[in-house]
């Protein structure tokens, strides 16, 4: 039972969203159904606490909150927000929702009992659940920003979840959710869940890069309202209403810029940046209002004129309005600055939800919204569509930017960057782009093939002789295009499938192998393929020659079953075995087991696994065998001390992948199922690959003495070096062992003392 002090904590939270609600209902009816869905919902959970000894009815207050305050739907997603976990997790039905609240409630509800259901499910992949959340985008939209607003609270609760499934959520989180809330509008939901998917992530990074920015505001504060007031001072002047806020970039797109650009934190010269909202003069366009603005800037400062964004006279595909520029600050450091009229600080804040309060028919933001939206639906309603590869591709399209093209007739069309001149014949219609055999951009003969630029007038020529060809799908960027060129092929896939299938497995046994599930997979992987269809079509197409199959089985040698057919391999051949990239040194035998044809996942689900998922799985070594319970992904080469997430393999194998690698995100966003929390245990015998990059000013013997530094002082192995100069700068990297990140932090701060040293970082090693 809850205390006196519980009830009254609930009653004071729903206060708060009940004057929140008061703003977006139109009248006392729906006021009304506001109060009734909190006394439902509060009935329905009574006495239910979440794992945080609160009680559960917080939650459901805490998501509608996020849906009016910070998303800005209206009194049915209020309601739906409120009573979303109640069919799900007590008796009532979705028939009751709609008996007391309405058929449109209960659809949001029942939407959100599916995505709930599929995120929780075992029966399937996590990729065919995902699909399956998409889906709901074909009924209402509403559903997935209530469904963002709902995990942003839970990402807001995660210390209180059992550390096997925060991996998960997080994982997730940041492959999905966070893509989502991008393409969507909602940019505030979208930095808060990347914070915290770096605070959960790289919690010393975090702390790191949060302390710096308290010392740059600290030091700069003032700084930047001197820069400010002249601006303000000169658009009172000019008749302006406006507001003008200075905010820092957010830790996560920080620590984002560091790993991309591998660059300390002094490095980050754009870290304020300054927004300026206006109410738009109803006598004159707000873009030219826009453009004035920015004229009453520059005359105060220098513009960089290579980094205007013109978002205002070409919005975003997801709505997104407003004019950024860079100006030079009065203490020679650059600063961004973002134009927006109040109507654009609306859509930018809220996204696509901003729809329901500016439904101007007709606007730029809600076509292309519309479009994309229908781009979902028709991949989705696609029945060959493979789970797996359409997540990966939802993914990327998530991510992805657009630019706009022109028809002959000046007709603009959005696509996404990396498009070419056939995903715009697709684009157009369907019979166009099977049809199409050339194009002209601005006026210039170019093939299919051409990569689109912003601003590319384009007329597609196409012929009725043309027909599809398999090629195209090798360069074609739209799943739109991908989905058209497949369904003309599907006859002749199929032929491909069947002929490169009876030749793999006719080559496979010259080896002496078995033809099986696992060999089809690895050998998929082997060849960077997405599943095994995929391999056996481009076989019988001739696109894969099987030649050097033997090289290609022996390349995948991460499991016992590979191991298995290398010793094979080298009694036929008389080669020595070379395991140098496998850490396993046992040779048990290893029954060969057929498994069913599984397309969906090139690494399918588990069976019950022996790795107890629940407990932390200790990365040990054995000083005495000199051996590792364990594998280090080759991706990102986690060493000892870094953050790490393990997976089960299909061979009850765990793979440690550093917990922000991003194949460690895909892996667990699609494979959740398989997530073990990995820790490491002292490492003292074993020796870890690691690199260094180094810049500074050059010398003569600077090479030297950085070689004989680290072997010679600090007793470092050095793999590899590399090392360029150039106008008296030298830079480059070195790869070495270490047992673990404190000594190679050790290193690094070492290496800084060397004469002419300016900066030392660990960056990534990229496979050569």
């Amino acid at each position: 039972m809850f205390t006196e002090q519980d009830n009254q904590l609930i009653e004071k939270e729903f206060e708060v969203l009940r004057l929140a609600s008061l703003k977006r209902c139109a009248n006392q009816g729906e006021y009304e159904t506001v109060l009734k869905a909190f006394d439902f919902a509060k009935a329905a959970h009574h006495g239910v606490s979440r794992r945080s000894g609160d009680p559960y009815i917080r939650h459901p207050i805490s998501v509608a909150q996020i849906v009016v305050q910070e998303i800005g739907l209206g009194y049915k997603s209020i309601v739906a927000a409120l009573v979303h976990d109640v069919v799900e997790d007590t008796e009532y039905t979705i028939e009751d929702i709609e008996r007391l609240f309405g058929a449109k409630v209960a659809s949001l509800v029942d939407g959100l009992t599916k995505i709930k259901s599929a995120i929780d499910s075992k029966t399937s992949g996590q990729a065919e659940n995902f699909k399956r959340i998409l889906l709901t985008l074909n009924d209402d939209v509403r559903v997935i920003l209530i469904k963002l607003a709902d995990r942003l609270h839970n990402m807001r609760t995660l210390d209180f979840m059992p550390d096997h499934k925060k991996s998960k959520v997080i994982s997730e989180t940041m492959y999905i959710f966070i893509p989502l809330a991008h393409r969507l509008g909602l940019y505030s939901i979208k930095s808060e869940l990347e914070n915290i998917w770096l605070f959960h992530t790289l919690p010393s990074q975090y702390e790191f890069i949060q302390s710096r920015i308290a010392q740059t505001v600290e030091e700069r504060g003032c700084a930047m309202d001197s820069f400010i007031e002249p601006i303000a001072e000169s658009l009172r002047q000019a008749g302006f209403k406006f507001s003008i806020t200075k905010r820092t970039k957010s830790p996560y797109s920080i620590w984002r810029k560091m790993e991309t650009k591998g660059i300390p934190f002094e490095q980050i010269y754009d870290l304020y940046a300054v927004r300026i909202i206006f109410d738009a003069k109803p006598e004159q366009v707000e873009r030219i209002q826009c453009w004035h603005i920015y004229s009453l800037i520059t005359e105060l400062y220098l513009s960089k004129t290579d980094r205007i964004r013109d978002w205002v006279s070409t919005p975003k595909i997801n709505g997104y309005e407003a004019l950024h520029c860079t100006v030079m600050g009065p203490q020679g450091n650059w600063v961004e600055i973002q134009i927006r009229s109040t109507r654009m600080n609306e859509l930018a804040e809220r996204g696509v939800a901003a729809h329901w309060s500016y439904k101007e028919a007709g606007t730029p933001s809600e076509k292309d919204m519309d479009r994309w939206l229908n781009m979902v639906r028709e991949v989705l309603e696609n029945p060959d569509s493979n789970a797996l590869e359409f997540l990966d591709r939802f993914h990327s399209d998530l991510l992805s930017s657009e630019i706009y093209v022109f028809t002959p007739k000046g007709e603009s069309k959005s696509l996404t960057k990396g498009s070419t001149a056939l995903d715009l014949a697709y684009a157009i219609h369907s019979e166009i782009g099977n049809k199409a055999i050339a194009a002209k951009a601005n006026f210039k003969l170019v093939a299919l093939s051409y990569e689109l630029r912003n601003g590319d007038q384009v007329e597609i020529i196409t012929a009725e002789s043309q027909k599809p060809q398999r090629e195209w799908l090798d360069f074609v960027k739209t799943p739109k295009a991908k989905g058209f060129i497949m369904d003309a092929l599907k006859s002749e896939i199929k032929d491909h499938l069947k002929r490169g299938h009876t030749m793999l497995d006719e080559k496979i046994k010259e080896f002496g192998i078995k033809p099986q599930a696992r060999v089809y997979r690895k050998l998929t992987v082997a060849y960077g393929l997405t599943n095994r269809q995929e391999l056996f079509s481009k076989i019988g197409a001739g696109l894969i020659d099987l030649s050097d199959l033997g090289k290609m089985l022996k390349k995948n040698s991460s499991n016992k079953i590979v191991r298995y057919w290398n010793l094979q391999f080298s009694k036929i051949t008389g080669s020595e075995k070379n395991n140098s990239e496998s850490f396993y040194t046992d040779d048990e035998e290893i029954a060969e087991k057929d498994e069913p044809f599984d397309d969906n996942d090139a690494i399918p689900p588990t069976t019950k696994s022996r790795i107890d998922k629940k407990k932390d799985y200790l990365l040990k070594e054995d000083p005495l065998e000199k051996t590792l319970s364990y594998q280090v992904a080759r991706c990102c080469k986690p060493i000892p001390g870094d953050k790490v997430i393990g997976f089960i393999s299909d061979n009850e194998e765990v793979i440690v992948h550093k917990n922000s690698c991003p194949e460690a995100i895909h892996l667990a966003a699609s494979y959740g199922e398989r997530i073990v929390n990995a820790k490491w245990s002292k490492h003292t015998v074993l020796s870890f690959l690691a690199r260094i990059s180094m810049r500074g000013i050059d010398r003569i013997g600077i090479l030297n003495d950085l070689t004989q530094y680290i072997t010679l002082v600090l007793s470092v192995n050095i793999r590899k070096i590399f090392i360029e100069t150039h106008d008296g700068i030298f830079e480059g990297f070195i790869d070495l062992y270490v047992h673990s990140t404190e000594d190679l932090d050790k290193l690094i701060k070492q290496m800084m003392l060397v004469k002419g040293v300016e900066s030392v970082n660990r960056t990534e090693i990229k496979e050569d």
